[in-house]
């Protein structure tokens, strides 16, 4: 056994408690006592699986476990089939809610362990792990701020190092309704030993990717990165070592959204992109997990087409990360491939958020597949992928709207924020793209007509308001639009009461329709295309995991084919058709993920509501 001085201490604990409770009251009582039960892994490791204790309500209190106490606040011991854990219960949280304990370990921390996952079906939420080693008085931060994005119990280790009396505590941070379930906490003891020389850390940018400069995040295999005014490149006037590299233009930032702990140098690889012009730049490093910055070295000029390699000789012990800042050649554009971290111990969390990032995926939007294989590649301006948390979509540059716009649904993405109605253009478009601007419908005759609509997006004010984006549009013939497309919308969010879950493909083909002032093929000069037909695909399933292997023959699909005019009728339902009809009609592949056997079948049919 690792640690046999923890396992006697406890021991003496256990019995110093069983003398005190057996007091002549207690033996008047019945012989009644409470049995201290500290729980040990078998190496010696402090654990607290949160099995023998109850709470059921998020108000804030203290909650007494065999090994101590701890403090809840807005947290409770959940047992329900979405609270994700490993025994009969876990801690979950809500809005800024956080669990301390009450009692200190003696014999420090040389790392903690974690199980933590999403509640049910909410989406992303994010926290913080804290020690104090003076009673609760203070605290401070272990690592980076973790996002949390799985359903599915995910572990996390975080390095404390050190010795003495030592507690800990877990914060929810985004102050959201997002819930969050924590299980099975391990503290290692301190070892006493000192960290070893450290190990090197290179990031070459290939697993990822990113083909806009709006500011967002990348999970990489070292962590998240947080890239603004930047982009994963792979066109030949990228300078790089593999298939890829970060290419940087006017003022943007290459930056870690995670701590390393300890780093003795800093190296990568720069080149200026093509044949721009030359750059400054800087290299930064904040020791308070992205709150502040300070400047190491001097700056620095790119101006070679070929990559060159600098290295900046740093001191860092504890948790610290890196970022780049161009500081000047507004227009000029740089590529940075193979940043690598000498001397350091491990990568202390690869947290999705902190600094100035905010996630962007819209990964569970494909759970059915990619219509168009839509890629975010300027070379296929046509077919252009966009990812927004709230839906994904394949873009059209020159017919100015979405070809097609995907989005899952489910009461999890349904709240109380009210309809923003804040129509902007969508400033993720590649740079030189016409951005098709709030007034661009104006007097048009059409209704700037949401693809995934507003009221599909409630949960949070973000949310509803990433729905005005100009490129969620398309020029609708009110009646279209308020009338028959409103009330199929509205038949979608009706089914979510029922206990079910819905993957929605939007848009429109054809050219030329029929709006208040007649018939238009284009309008916004030129820059947007007016659509013959609007069309749905709908797939309807019960509410549960591994969606693509619940689907079935006998999945009920809906898809509606209805023409662009002010003609059509308030009855949605007598415009059904096929999914294959909508395919032919548009050319695109609508749940490729489907088993072939099983796609065929669902494609086929026509709806009877």
């Amino acid at each position: 056994m690792k640690h046999p001085y923890l396992l006697k201490s406890l021991f003496l604990l256990q019995v110093l408690f069983l003398v005190n409770a057996c007091s002549p009251a207690d033996e008047a009582a019945g012989n009644e006592f409470v049995s201290l039960n500290f729980t040990v892994d078998a190496s010696g490791n402090y654990l607290e699986n949160f099995e023998n204790a109850f709470k059921n309500s998020y108000s804030a209190e203290e909650v007494s476990f065999p090994d101590g106490t701890w403090y809840f606040d807005e947290a409770l011991l959940g047992t329900l089939s979405s609270d994700a854990k490993n025994g009969s219960q876990s801690v979950r949280l809500r809005g800024n809610g956080k669990i301390s304990m009450n009692f200190d370990l003696t014999e420090g921390a040389d790392n903690v362990s974690l199980s933590y996952a999403k509640f049910g079906k909410d989406r992303n939420t994010s926290f913080s792990l804290y020690f104090s080693s003076d009673g609760g008085i203070t605290w401070q931060q272990s690592g980076s701020e973790i996002l949390v994005k799985n359903k599915n119990l995910q572990s996390q280790s975080f390095p404390i190092n050190t010795a003495g009396n030592v507690r800990f505590e877990i914060r929810k941070t985004d102050g959201t309704s997002e819930r969050l379930n924590i299980d099975d906490i391990l503290v290692e003891p301190f070892s006493g030993v000192v960290p070893g020389p450290g190990v090197e850390i290179t990031e070459d940018y290939e697993s990822g990717s990113k083909g806009s400069y709006a500011a967002g995040t990348v999970d990489l295999l070292t962590g998240t990165w947080f890239l603004d005014e930047a982009l994963i490149g792979s066109l030949d006037n990228d300078r790089k070592t593999g298939t890829k590299s970060v290419r940087i233009r006017d003022y943007g930032t290459l930056q870690m959204n995670y701590d390393v702990t300890g780093a003795t140098s800093v190296s990568f690889d720069h080149a200026v992109y093509g044949t721009d012009g030359a750059s400054s730049w800087e290299l930064q490093a904040s020791e308070d997990s992205g709150a502040s910055w300070t400047t190491v070295g001097a700056a620095q000029t790119t101006s070679a087409t070929t990559l060159e390699n600098v290295v900046f000789e740093v001191n860092f012990s504890a948790a610290v990360r890196f970022r780049i800042v161009k500081l000047s050649g507004s227009g000029d554009r740089i590529n940075i491939d193979n940043f690598t971290i000498g001397g350091t111990q491990e990568s202390s969390g690869g947290g999705d958020t902190g600094g100035d990032g905010s996630t962007i995926s819209g990964e569970v939007h494909f759970t059915m597949g990619n219509p168009s294989a839509a890629v975010t590649d300027i070379n296929f301006p046509n077919n252009y992928l966009l990812e927004k948390e709230e839906y994904v979509m394949s873009y059209s540059r020159d017919k100015g709207t979405a070809n097609w716009v995907s989005w899952h649904l489910d009461e999890a993405w349904l709240g109380e924020a009210s309809r923003q109605d804040d129509f902007r253009a969508d400033s993720s478009l590649p740079a030189g793209w016409y951005q098709v601007e709030a007034t661009d419908y104006q007097y048009s005759g059409f209704d700037r007509g949401h693809l995934c609509p507003s009221a599909d997006r409630t949960l949070s004010v973000d949310d509803n308001s990433n729905t005005f984006f100009m490129t969620n549009m398309m020029p609708q013939a009110p009646n279209n639009n308020r009338i028959g497309w409103a009330s199929l919308e509205s038949y979608c969010r009706s089914m979510l009461s029922g206990g079910y879950e819905i993957y929605i493909i939007s848009g429109g083909y054809g050219i030329g329709g029929d709006g208040s002032n007649g018939p238009a093929d284009y309008i916004a000069n030129g820059n947007v295309q007016v659509p013959s037909n609007t069309w749905k695909v709908i797939m309807i399933i019960p509410d549960g995991d591994d969606d693509v292997n619940r689907v079935t023959t006998s999945t009920q699909v809906i898809a509606v084919d209805m023409p662009n005019s002010q003609s059509v009728s308030s009855d949605w339902t007598l415009y059904q058709t096929s999914v294959d009809q909508i395919e032919a009609a548009t050319g695109y592949d609508f749940f490729d993920l489907v088993p072939d056997d099983i796609e065929d079948v669902i494609e086929a049919t026509t709806g009877s509501l």
